[in-house]
């Protein structure tokens, strides 16, 4: 598999391995992914081997990619899925001589993909369906149930961490994940996430901020006005870190974004704050997420940055709201029960 270049999306590619694994029993599946999402693809139970992509993000790097192709040719791969859609991303499956490569029509990728799905731009399906559509024949449906994914927890390393990180488990955990690398108009306010701290705090959980060194602004701006109980743990764990930690937490409540969908693989309790994006396009493989979205006129617009410049979508998402959702399912409520469901 050529791993797509988001955390998030690479989680919604699971249902189509799960698949794969159910239709061809003893497959043995390894997967190019970029070095910043390969410590997820690492934790997948249905990968067993995960090479780092060559190439930084955007770039072309040909020679790259045909050193790279030529070192794989040697593994005797029978097919390849390329899950992005770029010219690019289908070059290394030809440069390893792979005979049969899956995915879908994409810019100028002809003779590049020769098992070639196509995307109906008039009814998009979510982006879990769209990956899982690549283990069937071209045109025909997609298996269902989707399968749900998993990722491994290494107890070793989460107690290693916490132990380096001063942490402890004496008050229950939620876990609260203030950034989105896509942009702004994806991240609810900070001011928000440190008046559901604090609620949080005085009701008695601690409160861990999880996100990378590009969230350290938001993670200090939450962290300054959360409260005592406010642990601010941006930019201070790798991303496999992050995944254990993130185990020890009793609920999640998170911006769309791949912290999200990894709160999901684990099977936590998880509320999913949307905004300029769709729960209808992202949504998290999970049974326990409770999406909040408020379905403005202008949503979704799937911009950085809100282009009416009042960011309602996010703003009006009030912290009351979703510290409610946050308490029912921590408590054990089923989404359902948590909150009525805005219609998305």
């Amino acid at each position: 598999m050529v791993a797509p270049g988001w955390i998030g999306d690479t989680l919604l590619a699971q249902p189509l391995l799960a698949r794969l694994h159910e239709r061809h029993p003893g497959i043995s599946l390894d997967a190019v992914a970029p070095a910043w999402t390969a410590d997820v693809v690492a934790r997948m139970p249905e990968i067993a081997r995960v090479f780092a992509a060559g190439t930084a993000r955007g770039q072309l790097g040909l020679r790259r990619r045909l050193q790279q192709g030529r070192a794989l040719a040697g593994h005797g791969y029978d097919a390849a899925f390329v899950l992005p859609n770029s010219f690019k991303s289908a070059l290394l499956p030809l440069f390893a001589g792979i005979p049969l490569r899956i995915g879908y029509t994409g810019e100028g990728r002809l003779g590049l993909i020769n098992r070639r799905h196509r995307l109906d731009r008039r009814q998009p399906a979510p982006m879990a369906e769209r990956y899982a559509q690549l283990a069937e024949p071209p045109g025909a449906p997609v298996h269902r149930p989707l399968r749900r994914g998993g990722l491994r927890v290494d107890a070793a390393n989460r107690d290693a961490v916490l132990a380096r990180l001063g942490l402890r488990l004496d008050d229950p955990v939620i876990a609260l994940c203030p950034g989105a690398e896509f942009g702004p108009a994806k991240r609810w306010p900070a001011e928000h996430f440190a008046t559901l701290a604090r609620a949080l705090g005085e009701l008695g959980f601690a409160t861990w901020l999880f996100g990378s060194g590009s969230d350290r602004a938001a993670g200090a701006a939450v962290a300054g006005a959360g409260g005592p109980r406010c642990v601010d743990l941006t930019g201070a764990t790798d991303l496999a870190a992050a995944i254990d930690l993130l185990s020890c937490a009793r609920a999640v409540v998170s911006n769309d974004s791949g912290l999200m969908h990894i709160a999901a693989a684990l099977g936590k309790p998880l509320v999913g704050l949307y905004g300029s994006s769709s729960p209808r396009h992202t949504p998290p493989l999970s049974d326990s997420a409770d999406l909040l979205w408020l379905g403005l006129s202008c949503s979704p617009c799937f911009r950085r940055e809100c282009p009416l410049g009042h960011f309602k979508c996010m703003r009006e998402l009030l912290p009351a709201q979703v510290l409610a959702s946050v308490q029912a399912l921590a408590a054990g409520a089923s989404p359902e029960s948590a909150r009525q469901k805005p219609e998305v």
